[in-house]
């Protein structure tokens, strides 16, 4: 599976909330898996878009045909777009599935990891982060993935931000040194995204 991740800074929130619900148009494309999206929570204005997709063939394909025409509705609503594609590699918890519908946010975390220290990072997420996420009351699923160049994300989702904040306070420092996470990661960077239910294709 192919997941693409896009954040951009909305210039016009009224005009790109109305062209983000022309994406329901990806439904017929072949390939597609889901999408959502919603609000940064920490960064006015900030969007983040996660899409997913059976392969990178039958995204280059959409790519090729009709994303222009979907793309064309939100022209001028947002500035200073970023793209990355990732490859999923496994579940953070079981069973992920591109949906939406059960979690109100996602927490995004973007990796770029010292490549000596690539299979290090892959292993602790596995053996350390990962029981510890899913043991968390409110953790509905997640996904590693990973990019050319010892990048990776973690994408998880969670029923409320008040379950989320508890993870993060009694856990993240004791698991971080347990990974020896410091010694893997050159740049780590983060959001936490309030869904938007009307943006789920």
């Amino acid at each position: 599976m192919l997941v693409k991740w896009i954040r951009c800074t909305v210039v016009d929130r009224r005009g790109f909330e109305r062209g983000q619900r022309k994406w329901a148009g990806l439904l017929g494309e072949p390939g597609f898996r889901g999408q959502g999206g919603g609000w940064s929570r920490g960064r006015p204005g900030v969007a983040h878009v996660f899409a997913f997709w059976e392969s990178r063939a039958f995204y280059d394909s959409f790519m090729a045909r009709s994303h222009d025409r979907l793309a064309s509705a939100q022209s001028g609503t947002f500035k200073d777009a970023q793209v990355k594609l990732f490859d999923y590699r496994f579940d953070v918890k079981t069973g992920f599935e591109p949906r939406f519908t059960d979690s109100d946010l996602v927490r995004v975390a973007h990796c770029r990891v010292h490549e000596e220290r690539a299979e290090h990072f892959t292993l602790m997420q596995e053996k350390v982060w990962n029981p510890a996420m899913a043991g968390s009351p409110g953790m509905v699923r997640g996904l590693f993935g990973e990019a050319p160049g010892s990048e990776f994300l973690i994408l998880s989702m969670w029923q409320s931000a008040a379950e989320h904040g508890k993870y993060r306070t009694e856990r993240v420092e004791r698991l971080a040194l347990r990974a020896q996470t410091e010694a893997d990661i050159a740049a780590l960077t983060g959001d936490i995204v309030d869904l938007e239910p009307s943006w789920t294709v």
